[in-house]
């Protein structure tokens, strides 16, 4: 592994374990200089793509999605729109905010929006595409515009409508059909997507969506107990399967019964073990650069839970210590690998800090 840049070491200087890290000004631009290279860099591709015939097979990325045909693929090109919304947002005086302005007015234009919407009928096998862990940054994306008081964000956030209610159209037909969770720890896992949908539709006042997910998840995890957390993660994980079922379900039940639920869910050797920093033992690897993700993941999870903790339960600061250990630590590392973290792990970083 590398030695730590002079970038990384100022990193360290400003995070502590026992601090809450923040994002700084500064960071703040560095980071975005990751989606703003990405967005518009059309190779390497992973499309995602079913090719359907011969006229499909040599359909470029930015043909079949003009607004987010970069960073790798069609996720990760959407999450990093969501980062750059939300810098906008939260830190206008950024040095680069036009820069970033220029970049989201260029992937918001309505027709490029339009194109993107009519993806999902327009190729045979595209209605499961990015289901459901595209369609979760796409709505964490919308609600970002949603929650902004700002006349571009109005602006995109109209343009994006075309696009968004494609999501929940297929999202509100999915969910009655899915028997089982992915309790996966890569882009499947549904505990995920399903707390990114509830903010979606807490912010967009969509009643009939929020208890549909709120049943759903109870259905899926409310008997839950006793976690097998011990065996995380995975060798490419970038979540903890564990932890999105217990922000999830720190987001849905009243206090009192999530306390309850999760004493229940986990014992002494799985909590031991989702505190331990993952070992990244090749940054340059695209697989094994998603375990700097799953500290990330790990300390938005944590320190979502440990909101919704009572003041005097015994996991409310250790989940706050931890998550700070973990964003700490995964920090300096998005500066020492390549394009596989490149493209999205910057979104991740900026999540974890959010407030």
């Amino acid at each position: 592994m590398k030695k730590l840049t002079i970038l990384s070491v100022l990193f360290s200087v400003v995070l502590s374990a026992q601090t809450m890290p923040t994002l700084s000004d500064e960071m703040a631009v560095k980071l975005s200089k990751m989606p703003l290279h990405c967005i518009n860099t059309e190779y390497p591709n992973k499309t995602g793509h079913i090719i359907n015939n011969e006229k499909d097979a040599v359909m470029t990325p930015k043909q079949l999605h003009p607004s987010f045909y970069g960073c790798l693929d069609w996720h990760s090109s959407v999450h990093g729109h969501w980062m750059l919304v939300r810098l906008l947002k939260t830190k206008p005086h950024l040095e680069n905010a036009q820069e970033i302005e220029a970049v989201l007015e260029n992937s918001f234009q309505k027709e490029k929006l339009k194109e993107e919407a009519l993806y999902f009928s327009k190729y045979q096998l595209a209605g499961t595409f990015e289901r459901t862990y595209g369609w979760a940054w796409l709505l964490k994306l919308n609600e970002e515009l949603i929650t902004w008081d700002d006349a571009r964000a109005k602006r995109w956030h109209e343009n994006l409508k075309p696009l968004t209610q494609e999501i929940i159209n297929k999202w509100k037909l999915y969910l009655p059909k899915q028997t089982y969770p992915n309790r996966t720890g890569v882009h499947p896992n549904t505990a995920f997507a399903m707390a990114f949908a509830l903010d979606w539709a807490r912010a967009a006042n969509d009643k009939d969506f929020e208890n549909q997910i709120i049943e759903k998840s109870k259905y899926f995890y409310l008997k839950d107990k006793k976690a097998p957390a011990y065996m995380e993660p995975d060798g490419s994980d970038f979540f903890s399967p564990s932890l999105n079922i217990s922000y999830l379900m720190s987001r849905i039940l009243p206090q009192k019964e999530f306390v309850i639920w999760l004493n229940n869910f986990y014992d002494k050797r799985s909590l031991n073990n989702i505190k331990q920093i993952p070992v990244v033992s090749d940054l340059s690897d695209y697989q094994t650069v998603h375990l700097v993700g799953l500290s990330f993941n790990r300390a938005w999870d944590m320190k979502g839970i440990a909101k919704a903790l009572p003041k005097n339960h015994r996991l409310k600061k250790d989940f706050e210590h931890t998550a700070n250990k973990f964003i700490s630590n995964a920090l300096p590392l998005l500066f020492q690998g390549n394009y596989g973290g490149d493209h999205w792990l910057a979104s991740f970083a900026v999540y974890s800090m959010k407030d």
